[in-house]
């Protein structure tokens, strides 16, 4: 099956997905271009995906072309010596920026686990004294067992410097035993990303979310990005964090108003499973999942 665009011919590539079938277009180059029918035709979506998203598409990644290159390819008689040699130039130029791109171009999907640490002590003033309760250790430790039952090849590992969140990082890497990369990070530090929308009954100085929300931008363009062109398998990247940062991460990553963070709720020692495909695409496996815990261990504090 096949469409005529502009005189040239497209491949259709077509995916069953929950009973439906997406569809998508590819030139010449292999190019992502639009298409006029995957679930209906005439039908012109509200917000357009942006495949650059996190600025690591190959394409703005190479140095475009100075001239735009010259496809006519019609071997009229009334062609001149120069307009053959000014295409033949153009086709090398096309190759030789095609190589760069080849070699720029991710090849493997990257899979972000986010963990929201376990319940703790809400009455303490300090982040130092805001330790696991009893109940938070317990979710963190339910939490590892899970992470270890699933048998991923976790390559990373990242946990955000404030206490709860270092204490239930602790007791989940006991479970899944040894990873190649551990770290931490003040980036994934709890804070406010962006006032909500609806807005709170509550008041809160701008300053937080100016400060806040910077450092929590940061973090998602350092962690959350397609994979890099040298990746040559899918990985498997677990990050032990705080409810407001993976919620902002959530709507940043599905590309939705970053505002409507504080319509997701997530419960203690949740897991969120995030997977950006080399080709900018992101999918949503799993928000707040904590379904192998009992009832009597989940709380949403």
């Amino acid at each position: 099956m096949s469409w005529m665009r502009g005189g040239r011919q497209l491949g259709v590539v077509a995916a069953a997905a929950g009973g439906s079938v997406v569809g998508f277009l590819l030139g010449r180059d292999e190019r992502r271009v639009s298409v006029d029918a995957s679930w209906t035709t005439g039908y012109t979506p509200s917000v357009k995906w942006d495949w650059n998203w996190d600025r690591r598409d190959a394409d703005s990644l190479v140095k475009p072309l100075k001239h735009k290159p010259n496809y006519n390819n019609n071997n009229n008689n009334n062609l001149t010596n120069t307009s053959h040699f000014s295409n033949d130039i153009n086709n090398n130029m096309i190759e030789a920026r095609e190589e760069k791109l080849e070699k720029e171009r991710a090849t493997a999907s990257r899979h972000l686990i986010f963990v929201r640490h376990g319940q703790y002590n809400l009455q303490a003033s300090t982040d130092q004294d805001r330790t696991l309760t009893k109940l938070g250790r317990d979710q963190a430790a339910l939490t590892g067992e899970r992470l270890k039952e699933l048998d991923l090849p976790y390559s990373r590992f990242v946990y955000s410097t404030m206490t709860r969140a270092t204490e239930t990082a602790n007791i989940i890497r006991e479970k899944i035993g040894e990873v190649e990369q551990i770290d931490h990070c003040d980036l994934l530090r709890e804070g406010a990303p962006v006032p909500p929308e609806p807005p709170l009954g509550s008041w809160k100085p701008e300053m937080h979310f100016y400060t806040d929300g910077a450092r929590i931008e940061a973090a998602f363009r350092k962690y959350v990005h397609r994979a890099a062109p040298s990746q040559e398998k899918d990985s498997y990247e677990v990050f032990v964090c705080h409810a407001n940062v993976i919620r902002y991460f959530v709507c940043r990553a599905l590309q939705l108003p970053p505002e409507a963070w504080l319509r997701i709720s997530l419960h203690n020692g949740s897991i969120t499973h995030l997977v950006v495909r080399p080709d900018g695409r992101v999918a949503l496996w799993h928000l707040g999942e904590c379904g192998y815990m009992p009832p009597e261990k989940m709380s949403r504090t």
